[in-house]
């Protein structure tokens, strides 16, 4: 499987609305990063796991639609490591409190033996603001 599958499988997983299926594509020490206001992130697949559900419920019939992926080995310094940079240009359609939305948004992913070990998001939370009638 490529990085890019697992990104792929990792955000249509989400349409399950299984947790477990979700965690599935996520390492033990996965670092979940949110660069976005709203968002908060955590460390560890367990704490995720936690997390999950309730993500879940607050944002029914979702699903991540890919605009554009881009795929990479990862370098740092002289040093090629093993990972793979998967870059996901996302829309992300839910119903939040009755309210359908529509946010778009972009994943960083850092892929290692097919899992992801680093997810960096960052969306739109002005456009989530305003969709959903709240102060700014």
């Amino acid at each position: 499987m490529s990085a890019g599958d697992t990104a792929r499988g990792y955000l249509a997983a989400f349409a399950t609305g299984e947790p477990d299926s979700i965690a599935a594509f996520v390492a033990d020490g996965f670092e979940n990063e949110h660069l976005s206001e709203l968002g908060s992130g955590c460390v560890g697949r367990a704490e995720y796991l936690t997390r999950l559900p309730e993500f879940l419920a607050t944002f029914a019939d979702r699903s991540y639609t890919i605009e554009d992926i881009v795929e990479d080995r990862t370098e740092r310094g002289d040093e090629t490591r093993s990972d793979t940079a998967v870059v996901v240009r996302y829309r992300f359609a839910a119903t939040f409190e009755g309210t359908r939305i529509d946010i778009p948004g972009v994943m960083w992913f850092i892929v290692r033996d097919d899992l992801i070990v680093r997810r960096t998001d960052l969306w739109d939370s002005l456009t989530f603001l305003r969709q959903t009638d709240q102060p700014a």
